[in-house]
């Protein structure tokens, strides 16, 4: 096809992972229930930190915003894909493709931050614990997390303005069930050189960077805990990052297994299927990573759910 100038008028088709009839409920049935429940789940968590003044730490505060993050992140793709699945419609418009891109992206990215500035708090807590209050501040908090936001922001937009200078063609086909950023840009019918060298640079910057601190961080707190004489101390100082280290470990390896996977083989539809692992199941198994493994949470939350019920009594 012939690359046309009238973009803005194009139409984006979503292919979503199958194009099965049949299996066309059960995926709305199994992606809207992941849904309900990510957002729910880590509703809670940010009721239990608001609700509980014992709460009120740096840690939790952080947790607090991953989980609104992750809120955020899945409600990018998943609301359009039910949508989709429900009027048995692919269409997406140009803008809402670049304007779902410009928040995959954010807050992709901010989850990224938010777990080394969350990796950084556990090192200054099990590492420097004497001067934790004092490195790990009101100011030093919102500073970080504000810090995130704007390198968020400011990564999601350079991409979007990338892709407007772009020219596609009219119906074009997405093998996927949102508008993966990658998959967009080699619909192109212009030249993606640009487009694709600043992908590489940015996610060498924005995501082998958080991961380096991530990294650098554990190293120096597992020579921190193996430097305690007694058991259960060890024990003590691991369980207050464990929570922390599950779920970084659960992003990075099912991120890096999608990336592999797509180098490994050429069907976009399989690497359409294993992205599920990052962008839905994750932002869902994070808030039951922390209240199964976190006393703190667990006793908060069997609070609230009493106040709850006596409520509606």
């Amino acid at each position: 096809m012939e690359p046309r100038n009238d973009t803005q008028n194009s139409e984006f088709l979503l292919l979503g992972l199958s194009e099965d009839p049949e299996l066309q409920p059960l995926i709305f049935g199994i992606f809207l229930s992941i849904y309900l429940v990510t957002v729910l789940g880590n509703l809670l968590i940010i009721l239990a930190t608001i609700s509980d003044s014992q709460l009120h730490t740096p840690m939790y505060f952080f947790l607090s915003n991953l989980s609104f993050v992750d809120i955020c992140f899945t409600s990018t793709t998943i609301p359009k894909m039910l949508v989709n699945i429900q009027t048995q419609s692919k269409a997406i418009t140009y803008a809402g493709c670049i304007t779902q891109m410009y928040f995959f992206a954010l807050f992709g990215v901010l989850d990224n931050f938010l777990l080394a500035v969350m990796a950084y708090d556990r090192y200054v807590a099990i590492c420097h614990p004497l001067h934790y209050m004092t490195i790990i501040n009101h100011r030093l908090c919102g500073l970080l997390v504000l810090a995130s936001w704007f390198m968020s922001d400011l990564n999601s937009l350079l991409h979007s303005l990338m892709v407007l200078r772009l020219s596609f063609c009219t119906d074009l086909e997405i093998p996927h069930f949102f508008c993966e950023p990658n998959q967009v840009v080699h619909c192109a019918c212009s030249d993606t050189f640009l487009n694709d060298l600043v992908v590489y640079i940015a996610a060498v910057l924005l995501a082998g960077g958080p991961l380096a601190g991530i990294l650098y961080s554990y190293s120096k707190i597992v020579a921190s805990v193996c430097a305690i004489s007694s058991a259960q101390g060890k024990y003590k100082a691991f369980s207050t990052c464990a929570s922390h280290l599950s779920v970084v470990s659960l992003f990075y390896f099912t991120l890096l297994g999608v990336y592999l996977s797509s180098a490994v083989t050429q069907n976009l539809r399989s690497t359409a299927t294993a992205s599920v692992m990052y962008t839905v199941v994750t932002p869902m198994l994070n808030p039951f990573i922390y209240s199964l493994r976190n006393k703190d949470i667990k006793s908060t939350l069997k609070v609230l759910f009493e106040k709850i019920k006596m409520s509606a009594l």
